[in-house]
């Protein structure tokens, strides 16, 4: 077992080490199911798809990857953690998908743009200047450009340690991990008013956001059946988008667009 997990010389939070336990606890299990599910519902609603070539930030098993891919787009996966990249390569053999191992700080030598899209899921929480690496990520978009990004939901990290009782870390506002050893709490869980000012600071508007996870982290016990797991999803979908439930998913899911039009006959 690992004891202890370093952080990167830039203080991030890296995952080499634990393919395995992204694998099994996370999207082996419910909370992983319903995020994937979630994706599957909304990224075709909340992006423009035109086949564009996709750059895949801190892509880690490969399963957003696998999702562009098998609709057609040629991606780009970037991830720094070596063991990821392995069993995301093994993972996507025979899809249109190259693979870099680099952090996001990389990104501009790595895989320079502009790409007309870039999508980066819970990446920026586990960083230690995530306004920096926004402001990378802004940078490697073309003109009229699209960012889906996915960052991990402070304020519902404070419900949810004011439900498991933790009253006085939640008055002290405490609800960054530390980076060590396998606990996966962020250590730098985002609110939507740091995305708001950050997207106005690079010139990206918001397009559109949606909460992940808005109920089902809440449940007392989770469902029981097929048709309990398939009325969950449903009611998730059916708020996801809605005032006040979105604000409190435990991840944020944005369309971010850099203003300007792509040149004509590119794709957008």
């Amino acid at each position: 077992m690992i004891d202890s997990t370093p952080l990167s010389p830039a203080g991030d939070r890296h995952f080499d080490g634990l393919a395995e336990k992204f694998a099994g606890s996370l999207y082996g299990g419910p909370r992983g199911a319903l995020r994937l599910a979630m994706l599957d519902a909304l990224l075709p609603e909340m992006l423009e798809l035109d086949g564009q070539p996709l750059l895949d930030v801190g892509g880690g098993l490969g399963q957003l990857s696998a999702w562009f891919a098998q609709r057609g787009h040629a991606v780009t996966l970037l991830e720094p953690a070596g063991d990821m990249l392995d069993q995301a390569r093994q993972t996507l053999d025979g899809l249109p998908v190259s693979f870099v191992q680099a952090p996001l700080q990389a990104l501009p030598e790595r895989a320079a743009g502009p790409w007309p899209l870039v999508a980066c899921h819970a990446v920026l929480e586990w960083l230690s200047d995530p306004r920096a690496a926004f402001a990378t990520l802004a940078e490697s978009l073309a003109p009229g450009g699209q960012l889906s990004l996915m960052a991990f939901n402070r304020d519902a990290l404070r419900f949810s340690n004011v439900v498991k009782g933790n009253l006085q870390k939640a008055l002290d506002d405490r609800l960054e991990g530390t980076g060590k050893r396998q606990r996966l709490t962020p250590i730098s869980p985002l609110c939507h008013e740091q995305i708001a000012t950050w997207s106005r600071e690079c010139g990206l508007s918001i397009r559109s956001v949606a909460g992940i996870r808005i109920f089902h982290d809440y449940l007392r016990h989770p469902p029981a059946s097929e048709a309990d797991w398939q009325r969950l999803v449903a009611l998730e979908h059916r708020y996801c988008q809605e005032e006040p439930h979105w604000r409190l998913g435990r991840y944020l899911l944005y369309t971010l667009v850099r203003e300007g039009r792509a040149p004509e006959g590119e794709a957008r």
